[in-house]
């Protein structure tokens, strides 16, 4: 019955000019030819598709035939698979040069739509080609086209899950790799031609006005192909942990981040320049991107972490590019993103950072690169977002540990001072005192004096360590890690130090730290003592009477502590107490053993 329709409707309409079928016509066309297909009489359906006379008709309506064709392709489980695939491609061609391409182009992006990964990949695998085709026909219109397609491409590839694995990636089990292949495939004619363009532009200075014209139809499709590059590097190439050439010889998804690095140089926009665009001046560019939308924060952070952490696209760079230069530009990277509680961002930048400290010579950095804020903000926010939020604590003590190594002499003073004055966190500033000290005992030590870390230089650095942030009242507990620190940073000095010498100044120094540090530090310690050692005796009466104490810090209630825990706790506070006096204790007597000698 369809067959009969189908070949009816055909059969009247080519006698009769293109313009002079009804919306009849068209609806009969369809529904007879979709219920063939779905029928499986897609043999009868090629016959007619690809008889000469019939051109005309399947020029204007044949377009209508490709979803039930798509949904057949995909399922490849008709047995006249072969048949739909012809009538398909003949479809593609024959109404690709059609007056209207643009019809094909959105019925093509509607059949995208797909939300399981199985059928997104099967789709994508199947259409990017005649996608690809409908956009070449377009020729100097396709660039907004081309943009329409590639977005709606990139949001069903971030549909898919990422391979964490080697063995995910090998055996692409989420088709990820395959789908990135195919995009690289789909732009390449596209990148050619803006390549093109880009050379043509550079040679060509004849014929203004006319070429004014043309450039701008140039400059759109270059600001297409780098949205598509940008959007690529944010996702994917931001989320996926990139194998090494040792670990995965052949890599789908390290070649796909290569070809979008070579995309953007063949588009005019070189990977060097990318990296140390926050350095350079704003660029009035043709098009109608503002800059921070034209060059998202996170996707230049991701360029610059394939470039200096996995090294690609190196041999772009002039050798003139020192470490400290490319370590100056990557902060401004790392800085950008480091706010982002995103997990991948967070760690692509945190790669970064170690990469790009790790190529710069120790102390080699010197103090009036402190003047860019960049360079004192990044060290104290990531190790403090690494101790206030990351489970990985010691890594990001080592990392900050790394970048101190890179300052000379006097930029780890000044540093020390900024980190003193803001960080407001008893672990880092605790890490920085240690840090102190340890430069101390790097110059008092034969052959390394320095005018930082001994003498005058010295004092007001250990005026802000050898002080209680609220006096006496200060809390000990919170505290502990400062404290501890300061009191092994001046236990040290009066021990390394001789009265004679006074190479550090702690000894016309002494009578200062006793008012300001010692003395309230005494009196701290025994006003906590005794309001622990009254809690201590509450939480035992009241041991007698219940089983279950409820605690509240602030206005919050906290989980429920049985007693035995309470009393464990206040135990532990009270041994902590005792720690700090048996410190200052041996401090006063190693004093006045040092005083009298």
């Amino acid at each position: 019955m369809a067959l009969e329709q189908l070949s009816d409707v055909v059969q009247r309409c080519v006698t009769l000019p293109n313009d002079s079928y009804t919306t009849e016509d068209y609806d009969v066309f369809t529904i007879a030819g979709r219920t063939c297909i779905e029928e499986g009489n897609s043999a009868q359906v090629l016959s007619i598709v690809l008889d000469e006379k019939n051109q005309d008709i399947v020029r204007s309506m044949g377009w209508n035939l490709l979803p039930p064709l798509i949904q057949v392709l995909l399922k490849k489980e008709d047995k006249n698979l072969s048949h739909c695939l012809a009538v398909f491609n003949h479809l593609i061609k024959v109404c690709s040069s059609a007056r209207q391409p643009k019809e094909l182009l959105i019925g093509l992006l509607e059949q995208l739509e797909q939300d399981d990964p199985e059928p997104i990949a099967e789709s994508l695998h199947l259409l990017l080609n005649p996608l690809q085709k409908v956009l070449l026909c377009l020729g100097s219109r396709k660039a907004s086209s081309l943009g329409m397609s590639l977005s709606s491409v990139l949001d069903q590839v971030a549909k898919l899950p990422l391979p964490h694995t080697k063995e995910q990636e090998e055996d692409d089990v989420f088709s990820l790799c395959r789908c990135c292949t195919d995009l690289t495939d789909f732009v390449r004619p596209f990148v050619h031609e803006a390549r093109q363009n880009n050379l043509n532009s550079q040679n060509d200075n004849a014929n203004k006005m006319a070429g004014d014209q043309d450039r701008g139809k140039e400059d759109e499709l270059r600001t297409e192909l780098l949205k598509f590059c940008m959007k690529t590097l944010s996702h994917p190439l931001l989320e996926v942990q990139l194998k090494d050439p040792d670990t995965l010889a052949v890599s789908p998804l390290r070649n796909f981040a290569t070809e979008i690095l070579n995309t953007l140089s063949a588009i005019g926009e070189p990977v060097p320049s990318l990296v140390f665009q926050p350095l350079l001046k704003r660029k009035q560019v043709p098009g109608f991107l503002e800059e921070e939308v034209r060059y998202p924060k996170e996707s230049l952070a991701c360029l610059a972490h394939l470039v200096f952490v996995h090294h690609l696209a190196a041999d772009t760079f002039p050798s003139v590019f020192s470490p400290v230069f490319s370590l100056r530009c990557n902060m401004e990277h790392i800085f950008e993103c480091h706010f982002s509680f995103d997990v991948c961002v967070f760690t692509i930048i945190q790669e970064l950072y170690e990469k790009s400290l790790v190529r710069v010579e120790d102390g080699s950095l010197p103090a009036d690169l402190l003047e860019i804020k960049t360079f004192l903000q990044v060290p104290q926010v990531n190790v403090l977002r690494h101790l206030l939020l990351c489970p990985q604590r010691t890594r990001g003590l080592k990392v900050f540990q790394l970048s101190v190594d890179k300052f000379d002499t006097e930029a780890k003073y000044n540093f020390f001072q900024y980190m003193l004055k803001t960080s407001n966190h008893s672990g880092v500033e605790g890490y920085v005192i240690k840090n102190i000290k340890n430069q101390i005992d790097f110059a008092l030590r034969p052959g390394n004096s320095n005018t930082w870390f001994e003498g005058v230089h010295l004092l007001p650095l250990l005026r802000k360590v050898l002080t209680l942030p609220d006096g006496p009242e200060t809390d000990l507990l919170q505290y502990l890690d400062r404290v501890m620190e300061s009191l092994n940073l001046l236990r040290y000095l009066i021990i390394r130090d001789k009265v004679t010498e006074n190479q550090t100044g702690i000894w016309t120094e002494l009578y200062k730290i006793e008012d300001a540090f010692i003395k309230p530090l005494r009196v701290g310690v025994n006003m906590s003592r005794a309001h622990y050692e009254r809690e201590l005796h509450n939480t035992m009466e009241t041991k007698r009477k219940e089983s279950v104490l409820s605690v509240s810090v602030g206005d919050e209630k906290l989980p429920n502590m049985t007693s035995e825990s309470q009393i464990q706790a206040l135990h532990s506070a009270l041994h902590t107490f005792d720690m700090i006096e048996s410190v200052l204790v041996r401090i006063e007597e190693l004093t006045e053993v040092k005083e009298t000698h």
